[in-house]
């Protein structure tokens, strides 16, 4: 279905030589930068040269929450980001489960991205899970976005990035005519948790995401940032 060369990431993950994720065959890095309108993930700048200098693609995200507006999000975001053209960007939309109050919204999202949108003159990727884009309860919390992202929403005219624990992944209803780009297939992927105890591990770093890209090796770098 793609190729398995991206991971993400964030502080709480231990980076020891991103030449050795580089050699683990992973192409891309997409690194959390912000969350809400005021924490920075202070890893992500400090981590960027390094990566790059690996030759991995670099990408962002930034994960919402419902205490700001999503322009000040996107603002707030892109001040941290500070995206070059090959940046990917990336907003992660999901269930606060810690704090369900504080879920984004879909008004916030689409702000966000609108925002995100004229700032840059691209439209990030959006990482959501099909049954909260479906705008249903999750199975475990009974939480929803409250609302259905439909195919007239801004947010479908972005490339979806879906998180999906399965062996294969569901389409949210927005993208259906569309497809996925980017496949969250395992979470906190690590040398004593290999997702379904079959893929290869990635050396360098403590923990990661792991996620399938549509596509071979030149589509994932014309892709990128664009």
């Amino acid at each position: 279905m793609g190729i398995d060369a991206v991971i993400d990431i964030s502080r709480g993950v231990n980076v020891s030589d991103f030449r050795q994720v580089k050699r683990s065959g992973i192409l891309a890095v997409i690194h959390k930068a912000s969350e809400g309108g005021d924490y920075a993930d202070t890893a992500c700048a400090a981590r960027r040269p390094a990566a790059e200098a690996a030759g991995l693609l670099w990408g962002t995200y930034h994960y919402g929450t419902g205490g700001a507006s999503g322009a000040q999000q996107a603002a707030f975001f892109l001040a941290c980001s500070r995206p070059g053209p090959k940046t990917l960007l990336a907003l992660d939309l999901e269930a606060n489960e810690n704090n369900p109050s504080n879920s984004m919204r879909l008004d916030q999202a689409e702000q966000f991205v609108r925002a995100v949108a004229e700032a840059t003159g691209r439209l990030p990727v959006v990482y959501v899970h099909p049954t909260w884009a479906n705008g249903d309860p999750l199975p475990n919390s009974g939480l929803s976005l409250g609302a259905r992202i439909t195919p007239a929403s801004i947010l479908a005219r972005c490339p979806l990035w879906v998180a999906d624990y399965h062996e294969s992944p569901e389409v949210p209803a927005a993208w259906a005519d569309r497809g996925w780009k980017l496949w969250q297939y395992a979470a906190d992927e690590s040398p004593s948790k290999p997702a379904y105890g079959a893929t290869t591990i990635v050396a360098g770093v403590s923990h990661y995401d792991r996620n399938l890209f549509a596509g071979d090796s030149a589509a994932l770098h014309q892709f990128w940032g664009t």
